[in-house]
């Protein structure tokens, strides 16, 4: 086996591309940031500055487009830059009404962001393409640091070229910044294995903490692999390495728990409603709507899940789910590949070391990605496309260490042999999902077919004299075919604007695949037909409020882009209703109450004022109660009701997906108030009258 991988006393070694400078040649007095470590070769440096810097301008250019993306959160980036104590605890309004459903650490880095720039679309979405070119740079430097400057750019590349990175690093959801935080953990971890140290420990554990702040329990996937990679291939003795996993797993608690604890400390009263729980407590909230609800489908406040192996409200699961129509194009380009290169690896490490890194860091990063794939594809929960990002930094890292490995060690027939068979399973699937939007550039596909078999033929004889002094084009021009599907994805996701809850990547064609299987959408958003709603999977129609028979129209100014994206877009308020709002808005705590999230974000950002999201971002948070939102109307804190009119998130308002309390808000202001239309909108003046 040791002909085919090099000895692990090798992995301190950079692994250079042969005809690459010698590292001994004399080289100009540069700064070392510069120039990096003397054992590098000179171009490495300029290499991953120049994968930086097309990196950065891939996530920032344009981003204005997006306008707020996803409104949900910028409406709580509103509010947070406007209350500190909105921004700690996550609010989606300044007054401090409810919550986002997850712990708020994304979004402290947004509302700082805010609080210098102002309140734009730049300051909001600038802040995750920053935290992607960041992944980038992370990965590069744990995956380069046991296997050399061309494993670490390869890494790097495979995640800027991957659509999801592309799609949630230009978006404001929380998984940019998890992603980031489990990248630089994985990156502790690689420390932490190279001499037993502790602190580097300790720290890989405490970065999966303060990614749970950021999606809660999503951020544990990686746990199994953290552990379980350092107990078995750690350098110290067993007793110790049990030691440092107890105080690493303190750290990780003290991390992830903090602001847990501080939020519950704080009476029930004095604090903003926990939004996605049904009883204001973060417990339910951790474990049920973000948590174990995601793996069984039992998630009180959501839309439900389905059973494994059906088509169910969210897919159908199995273990080729991130492979179907509704995730294929997201980040599964080069997870065949990957997959190879870790059995492959794992077989030819079988009898190293105990403490061999190269079988080390395929089950770090093998471990993250098929727990987390597993979970993904299991899960009968709530589920979206986008998810996938958190797969990217484990493929990617898969990929170079696998290439760079079994290319260096292609004398042997084996090597060869894994890395076609790699290659061409990579052009397979590549061709395969291109196929699955025909009308899109249909030449790419015959490039990468004709590529992927000149490419496997010359993969699989580069081991022979007369391939030597061609070695390096044929490495070229293969790992250019194989990111050439992704590559292409990735620039279209780039070049259109993304909005909504639930964004898809790729191009505008792909939006037409099925959500929910084959064909799914028919001429439609992906899950829908030509406009008219209803739950995936059949049934489950309801009436809209002010009636309707289940018609939906995309929200003013709203998109189809994205699937169900579209129906989960901010209002776009008329001017004369922004007026209205804004009269004598400081008298008020709240200057207008309607029923969502989504529908209350566009008011909000419309008017910098504070609008409450009834039953937050479902409506289906029993928050306020009928008493207190009485209480509230009786004070004068609330100006105006607006009546809610879209789908999920925009508020059911009194549909059968929305939560006692907030039909009952609906009917009591209906029953009492006078109603007017504003900008085609139904409105209430919650101060024309004073009903007992």
């Amino acid at each position: 086996m040791t002909t085919v991988l090099e000895r692990d006393e090798r992995d301190l070694e950079p692994i250079a591309v042969e005809g690459s400078p010698n590292s001994a040649r004399p080289r100009p007095r540069v700064p070392r940031w510069i120039r990096g470590p003397e054992s590098d070769p000179a171009w490495a440096r300029p290499v991953l500055f120049g994968l930086l810097g097309v990196t950065a301008v891939l996530y920032v250019w344009g981003l204005g487009a997006s306008g707020w993306a996803n409104t949900y959160y910028s409406m709580a980036v509103q509010a947070g830059s406007h209350s500190w104590k909105a921004m700690f605890f996550g609010s989606l309004d300044a007054a401090n009404s409810i919550t986002v459903d997850k712990a708020p650490a994304s979004l402290w880095v947004m509302d700082l962001s805010a609080r210098v720039f102002g309140v734009n679309s730049w300051s909001i979405l600038v802040p995750n393409a920053l935290e992607g070119v960041a992944t980038v740079a992370v990965l590069y430097m744990a995956v380069k640091r046991w296997f050399g400057p061309v494993a670490g750019l390869l890494a790097g590349a495979v995640v800027a070229c991957t659509p999801v990175a592309a799609l949630m690093f230009r978006f404001n959801n929380p998984d940019a910044l998890l992603v980031l935080l489990l990248t630089i953990g994985a990156y502790a971890l690689t420390r932490a294995l190279e001499k037993g140290n502790t602190w580097w420990l300790v720290a890989a554990f405490s970065c999966v903490g303060f990614g749970f702040l950021a999606k809660m329990l999503q951020a544990l996937l990686v746990l199994p692999a953290f552990g379980l990679v350092y107990l078995f291939f750690g350098p110290p003795k067993l007793g110790r390495r049990i030691v440092q996993l107890v105080a690493a797993t303190a750290a990780f608690l003290v991390s992830a728990l903090w602001w847990v604890v501080a939020v519950m400390l704080v009476p029930a009263a004095s604090r903003p409603y926990i939004g996605g729980s049904q009883n204001n407590s973060l417990w339910n909230l951790i474990f049920g709507y973000n948590g174990f609800g995601r793996l069984n489908g039992n998630e009180s406040g959501s839309v439900g899940g389905g059973a494994a192996g059906t088509n169910g409200r969210w897919g159908p699961t199995g273990f080729l789910r991130m492979f179907n129509n509704q995730f294929g194009g997201e980040a599964s380009w080069l997870i065949p590949a990957a997959v190879i290169f870790l059995v492959a690896g794992l077989i030819f490490t079988w009898r190293m070391k105990r403490t061999d890194r190269t079988r080390a860091a395929l089950c770090l990063w093998g471990g993250w990605l098929v727990v987390t794939a597993g979970a993904f594809s299991l899960g009968q929960g709530i589920i979206h496309e986008y998810y996938t990002v958190a797969l990217v930094p484990a493929i990617g890292a898969l990929i170079g260490i696998g290439a760079t490995r079994l290319w260096n060690g292609r004398a042997h027939p084996a090597a060869r042999g894994v890395l076609a068979l790699a290659f061409a399973a990579t052009c397979f699937w590549s061709y395969q999902l291109l196929n699955r939007v025909p009308t899109w550039h249909p030449g790419l596909r015959t490039v990468i077919a004709i590529g992927g078999v000149v490419g496997t033929i010359a993969i699989a004889v580069s081991g022979s004299k007369i391939m030597r002094r061609g070695a390096i084009a044929v490495a070229i021009g293969a790992l250019c075919i194989g990111l050439l599907g992704p590559a292409a994805y990735t620039l279209a996701t780039a070049g259109q604007p993304h909005t909504g809850a639930i964004p898809t990547s790729g191009p505008a064609e792909a939006a037409r695949l099925g959500r929910f299987g084959p064909g799914g959408g028919g001429a439609g958003p992906r899950g829908f037909g030509r406009g008219q709603f209803q739950f995936p999977g059949g049934g489950g129609q309801f009436q809209f409020p002010g009636g309707g028979n289940g018609q939906f129209t995309p929200p003013t100014g709203g998109s189809n882009r994205g699937g169900l994206g579209g129906l989960l877009n901010g209002s776009t308020p008329s001017s004369e209703m922004t007026s209205l709002l804004k009269d004598n808005a400081s008298e008020y705590t709240w200057i207008a109450a309607t029923t969502g999230a989504n529908s209350a974000a566009g008011y909000q950002l419309a008017t910098g004022d504070p609008v409450m999201a009834i039953g937050g971002f479902n409506g289906t948070d029993p928050s306020p109660t009928l008493a207190q939102f009485k209480s509230y109307v009786a004070q004068h804190k609330i100006h105006y009701y607006i009546a809610s009119g879209g789908g999920f998130g925009g508020g059911f308002g009194g549909g059968p997906g929305t939560s006692a309390s907030t039909s009952e808000i609906s009917q009591w202001v209906a029953n009492n108030f006078t109603s007017q239309n504003v900008g085609g909108v139904t409105v209430y003046d919650l101060t024309s009258a004073n009903p007992g």
